[in-house]
């Protein structure tokens, strides 16, 4: 019952976290901002709404929304959330999800392409690109976790009796590991420095740039997916800095939810302090948590030892 609650609770907080950010962005602009509830009303006001199909598409303009919000969605099926076990688990669940994830992507990428627009195809390729790069450092850190914990699911690397956390032995490693997938989930999410979810510079778009002819319900569907996305990311970086564990399922669940909000409050700062990357430049960004990742696992291979 613990997993089904804290998984639900999950879902239904999702819309209300990346408003953190907009309130963290308004605070450095000296604004008061939008209210927290406003992702909860955009939502309600797109799915009220009827979707716009263009003749030149066909169904996998319909299909990318789907499997993009499903499999965010079963991300955090799988992910121990708040200290409880996950509902599903098994060996090398880690390799399957994110290869779901890359699949939601994928169908993304071919929905903006199905439009037979030039421009959704420049952000398509851009997007495309970007995130190769990314997958090299998510799955360098997998390689390492299997190191330290010897397994390839999200419940053994967080709830085993010797879990990975920076209260652990490998604290040290984990501190590049965290870094790195800090920028991956900025990365993964088109976040400043490498995208910029509120320009409407054509020059510079590259993930709104593929959902422009989406609408009602698919573009509820797309946002909803992303915000799953990023709280699994969030949720991700909190189990590593996990320094504290309650018996309480409650503590822990409080706990849990005011680091993930930091997190959040983190990546506002980082978006109303930083400027966005020229593009020939963001290759280089992606790359550098690869490089942070490669020389943790090198390490661990004489302190394994």
């Amino acid at each position: 019952m613990e997993s089904i609650f804290s998984f639900c609770f999950a879902v239904l907080i999702t819309p209300l976290l990346p408003a953190v950010i907009q309130k963290t962005k308004a605070f450095f602009a000296g604004k008061q901002g939008p209210p927290l509830l406003i992702n909860y009303f955009t939502l309600i006001k797109l799915f009220k709404k009827g979707s716009v199909y263009s003749t030149s598409t066909s169904f996998v303009f319909q299909m990318g929304p789907v499997v993009g919000c499903a499999t965010s969605l079963m991300m955090l099926l799988f992910f121990p959330l708040a200290g409880a076990a996950p509902i599903f688990s098994f060996h090398g669940d880690v390799l399957i999800l994110f290869y779901l994830m890359g699949l939601g992507r994928f169908f993304t990428i071919l929905a903006a392409l199905d439009t037979a627009s030039p421009f959704e195809g420049m952000g398509a390729a851009r997007e495309a690109f970007f995130s190769t790069l990314a997958e090299a450092t998510v799955f360098g850190i997998l390689v390492l976790f299997y190191r330290l914990s010897g397994s390839l699911s999200f419940a053994e690397f967080f709830s085993s009796t010797s879990p990975i956390n920076l209260s652990g032995a490998h604290a040290a490693l984990l501190i590049l590991v965290f870094i790195a997938l800090y920028i991956v989930m900025l990365t993964e999410n088109s976040r400043v420095p490498v995208d910029d979810p509120a320009t409407h510079l054509e020059l510079t778009m590259i993930h709104e740039v593929m959902i422009l002819d989406h609408s009602g319900p698919d573009l509820a569907l797309i946002e909803l997916g992303a915000w799953l996305k990023l709280l699994f990311y969030a949720a991700f970086l909190t189990r590593i800095v996990d320094l504290f564990h309650f018996q309480n399922f409650w503590l822990n669940s409080l706990y849990f939810y005011a680091v993930v909000t930091f997190i959040y409050v983190t990546i506002g700062t980082v978006e109303s302090i930083t400027a966005r990357l020229k593009m020939n430049m963001v290759p280089k960004f992606i790359l550098t948590p690869f490089a942070l990742v490669f020389f943790a696992t090198i390490l661990t291979m004489e302190l394994i030892k």
